[in-house]
């Protein structure tokens, strides 16, 4: 099974959801594909079955049943996808497509991507195909210590 997650941003992701169903469509896709479509109308793409919000435990049920994660370029949902050890696909949303309200989300995916935890490319058929082939996300190493670190030096020398 795929995931497609699309967070609560209240903005619609109506692009990744014709682009997962048109590839669905296409054959490329052979997987039942669940999606959690929060905002966006899912109504029309007839080979995803959407649901708008899952709980917590129901997450992370699915995110551990899924072959594959497609994300939007949310820092919770793709961590999430990356400590599971699960590759993830991100696709940022983008404001030029009235999808975010400005384009932080490039940023983090190409941060992740650089460091080699998900896949990301113009394509996605190509980074689906990337996916099955066998890709393994660079282990999730939390940057918590160090941040606690620099936030004790600072008040310490306060």
């Amino acid at each position: 099974m795929i995931l497609v997650v699309l967070g609560t941003q209240e903005l619609p992701f109506t692009r990744l959801l014709e682009q997962v169903n048109n590839l669905k469509e296409k054959g490329v896709i052979e997987e039942e594909i669940i999606v959690q479509n929060g905002h966006t109308p899912a109504d029309q793409f007839a080979h995803l079955n959407a649901t708008p919000f899952f709980s917590y435990d129901e997450m992370s049920g699915l995110y551990d049943q899924a072959s594959v994660i497609i994300s939007h370029g949310g820092t919770g949902s793709l961590i999430t996808g990356i400590k599971k050890n699960k590759p993830v696909i991100a696709v940022a949303r983008l404001s030029q497509h009235g999808e975010h309200n400005d384009d932080h989300q490039t940023e983090i995916v190409a941060q992740f991507k650089e460091t080699e935890h998900i896949i990301a490319s113009e394509s996605l058929e190509e980074d689906i195909k990337r996916a099955f082939a066998g890709f393994k996300p660079a282990p999730y190493e939390s940057g918590q210590t160090q941040i606690i670190t620099m936030i004790r030096n600072y008040i310490n020398n306060i």
